[in-house]
């Protein structure tokens, strides 16, 4: 009888409670830094968030909590698609020659097709539930805008969706699918909010950065009284409803008789990774688990391997708080890779801290050797992986060929964070030879740096 190569779940094992990797964090000593009031430079109040949003979410975002219980209409909406599957990729292990056993939680059967709706049903809830009308936001890639149109639909809410104006032009589909759930889609920068109209006076041609629609969707919620705003990734209560995605996975990997040695995921603001990494995380905080952590990113934005430790803004217009990150400087506006969701310029406070106490590492990878890495995957596993989770995909890889070298064995699991239907254009320039090289230019990351607040970093 052959090995199983699928684990899954029953409907009755979907986590009922999200994990808070916080107390774990400073039980091992790693101290979380409180994010800055931009004008003060002071550590901000909770009463300054109310604006943007819902008080749940607000006092998610600074619990000290263990575990917090899944309201129950978010868990009616989880069972749509929750428990997600666990596979052993033997093909793609066999292709390799390796010892090996590769491992990856697939997360593409989502409505939205990736994680995102873990916390777009979440915010949509506690949103409805405050009373708002109407939430603004942000994407990349689309996805984060996909998982949020849907889940305003849900709940009778209105959504206004920013989006990066080059993956507007690359990926059409993204824009019909979030407007099939009734969202407006507006290409950032736009020429409906100040912070749009003074980049586009600055560059006309400006193809945009997750830092830019953060600021227009943040000004619209800003100054509108029936709106809040809603963020897809970087912030405690975004990556706290993400770990489902990993308490479903150690069950799992119990079901498999297996321990990962490594867990890698891809990074952008680090929602997905966390959403998977952070209950094996907690078991290495406290001394129980050896296993490493491997953070992966685009070599255009390199965010985790060449950025500055430093308190930034989130956004490009200076209106959230300063958190303390890995930054690439909040001016800064990556290439427009193919990889939407992995171009923002910093990642989440807490990410950054597991990777500057050396309980994470982080690896940058070029746009055509991802492709190489997403193409075998498919052509082995018969997934089509996003550009972002292939970044996932090209490091695990090169950990099973490391691993062929020396002869050992090792569990990788993988977060497999959503699949690329609606990215057959980065596909198509990858076969065809027109994907370019792009270069990470450290000038570009100077310049941006050069304007950070000179806030001393502690803790």
């Amino acid at each position: 009888m052959a090995e199983p190569t699928r684990f899954d779940l029953s409907p009755d094992d979907i986590p009922t409670a999200w994990f808070n990797i916080m107390p774990d964090m400073v039980g091992a000593g790693i101290q979380p830094l409180p994010p800055l009031h931009p004008g003060t430079k002071e550590p901000i109040t909770p009463d300054l968030l109310a604006p943007l949003f819902p008080e749940a979410l607000i006092l998610q975002e600074v619990s000290t909590e263990q575990w917090i219980d899944v309201p129950g209409p978010v868990l009616d909406i989880y069972r749509l698609w929750r428990p997600t599957p666990l596979h052993r990729a033997v093909r793609l292990e066999q292709a390799l020659q390796t010892p090996a056993r590769i491992y990856f939680k697939y997360e593409g059967g989502s409505p939205a097709g990736s994680h995102k709706p873990n916390t777009a049903v979440a915010q949509a809830y506690y949103n409805k539930e405050s009373g708002v009308r109407r939430i603004s936001t942000e994407t990349g890639a689309g996805q984060w805008g996909s998982a949020l149109s849907m889940a305003c639909r849900f709940f009778g809410l209105e959504c206004l969706v920013f989006m990066v104006k080059a993956s507007y032009e690359q990926k059409p589909y993204r824009r019909i699918f979030m407007e099939t759930f009734g969202a407006e889609v507006r290409p950032s920068p736009s020429s409906t909010t100040q912070a749009g109209k003074k980049i586009l006076e600055a560059n006309p041609d400006s193809t945009g950065s997750l830092g830019i629609a953060i600021s227009e969707a943040i000004e619209i919620a800003a100054t509108n009284d029936d709106t809040h705003y809603s963020l897809g990734s970087v912030l405690n209560h975004v990556l706290l409803h993400q770990t489902v995605v990993g308490l479903e996975a150690q069950k799992q990997m119990e079901m498999a008789g297996e321990r990962p040695d490594v867990v890698v995921g891809c990074v952008g603001g680090g929602s997905n990774y966390a959403g998977l990494a952070y209950p094996f995380m907690a078991e290495r905080l406290r001394g129980a688990s050896t296993a490493r952590f491997l953070a992966t990113e685009p070599a255009a934005c390199p965010t985790l391997t060449k950025g500055k430790f430093a308190y930034d803004f989130g956004d490009t217009g200076q209106m959230t708080p300063l958190l303390p990150m890995y930054t690439l400087g909040h001016d800064f506006v990556p290439a427009p890779v193919h990889a939407g969701g992995l171009r923002y310029h910093g990642d989440a406070p807490s990410i950054s801290l597991l990777v500057r106490e050396g309980h994470m590492e982080a690896a940058a990878y070029s746009q055509n050797e991802v492709f190489d890495a997403a193409v075998q995957f498919a052509q082995t596993q018969g997934i089509i992986p996003a550009p972002e989770s292939a970044h996932a995909i090209r490091g695990a890889i090169n950990e099973a060929v490391a691993a062929r070298e020396a002869g050992q064995e090792k569990v990788i699991l993988i977060g497999l964070s959503g699949h690329g239907h609606f990215d057959m254009q980065a596909y198509d320039d990858y076969l065809n030879a027109r994907l370019p090289e792009v270069e990470f230019d450290p000038s570009a990351e100077e310049a941006a740096l050069a304007g950070l607040p000179e806030v001393p970093v502690g803790g």
